[in-house]
């Protein structure tokens, strides 16, 4: 894979500042880019399904503490008698943001020194406005694969080879894919292949004191997810740690810069396996969010169909 010039620390902060959306779908949107999903983006989408192959892209609820899960999700069950018969019921506690859980983030999920989405001040959003509420009716549209370690022809991304804004440009000139305004990209680095190959080492903690580092995507690929007007990321590694800039955030400042949905930690490998099989790299992704008001993600399983 040839070597490219990283950009500057100067291109890097362009990217995430005179960039940005903010105001592109009115002052007061809360929305975001889930807004280039049109009712005719939506059409198009189950136009996608051919085969009608379905497949989640979610990890199991993760109730198995590990390095990997400091704050397991909690689930409790009972039973109950009802009269000569009974049910069962169950309770669920999840703190999903992290490395553990499926999950997307709503726009209120992260800011920088500026501001949160929109240009809104933190300290003044008490109710967090860009909450995942206003995503209650779903996420629908068109989803692409891209798949890196394919691409590269080896098992997974590393730390020391993190996936490029450019490198994802190369794909879809190999692939001769072409993507649309409101699209979904799925970009699979290997997360699983990774793990297996270190199962010393968890993938990270979401907190904790030192040095994190982890293998993900560069924040290069913020340009990626700007110049091609994508409306959802949805990956199994993320940022790419340390960023490497003075930064607070990598990919991640696509929730308050450009407004994109991150739908993170998906379960991407059965995903390019099925795009394989299938012969194609497009299909209709599904997310379904909870509606939670003031909520600053959800727990999520998305779906999708070939």
């Amino acid at each position: 894979m040839p070597a490219r010039p990283l950009p500057t620390a100067q291109e890097v902060r362009s990217s995430i500042r005179d960039r940005r959306n903010w105001g592109r779908w009115g002052a007061d949107d809360q929305v975001g880019a889930i807004n280039l999903i049109t009712p005719a983006k939506r059409a198009a989408a189950a136009r996608l399904v051919r085969s009608g192959r379905s497949m989640s892209l979610s990890r199991p609820f993760p109730t198995e503490p590990g390095p990997n899960n400091a704050l397991p999700a909690q689930h409790y069950m009972r039973t109950l008698p009802r009269g000569t018969g009974g049910f069962a019921a169950d309770y669920y506690g999840i703190f999903y943001h992290g490395v553990a859980s499926t999950h997307i983030d709503a726009l209120c999920h992260t800011w920088d020194d500026e501001a949160m989405w929109n240009g809104r001040d933190p300290r003044k959003e008490i109710t967090f406005d860009g909450a995942i509420e206003h995503w209650a009716d779903g996420i629908i549209t068109r989803g692409v694969m891209l798949d890196v370690p394919r691409h590269r022809g080896v098992p997974c991304v590393t730390q020391e080879t993190p996936v490029h804004g450019w490198e994802l440009e190369d794909i879809l000139a190999t692939t001769g894919l072409t993507l649309e305004p409101g699209d979904a990209v799925c970009v699979y680095a290997g997360r699983e292949a990774w793990q297996a190959a270190n199962p010393d080492r968890p993938y990270s903690r979401p907190f904790g004191p030192g040095r994190q580092e982890r293998p993900g995507l560069h924040v290069s690929c913020l340009s990626f997810l700007r110049d091609h007007d994508v409306s959802v990321l949805v990956w199994d590694m993320l940022d790419h740690l340390p960023i490497g800039y003075d930064i607070p955030w990598g990919v991640h400042a696509a929730l308050f810069a450009y407004g994109v949905a991150l739908l993170d930690n998906a379960l991407l490998e059965p995903l390019a396996c099925a795009s394989v099989e299938e012969g194609r790299s497009e299909f209709m992704l599904v997310i379904a969010p909870l509606k939670v008001v003031g909520g600053t993600g959800s727990p999520a399983n998305p779906l999708a169909v070939f």
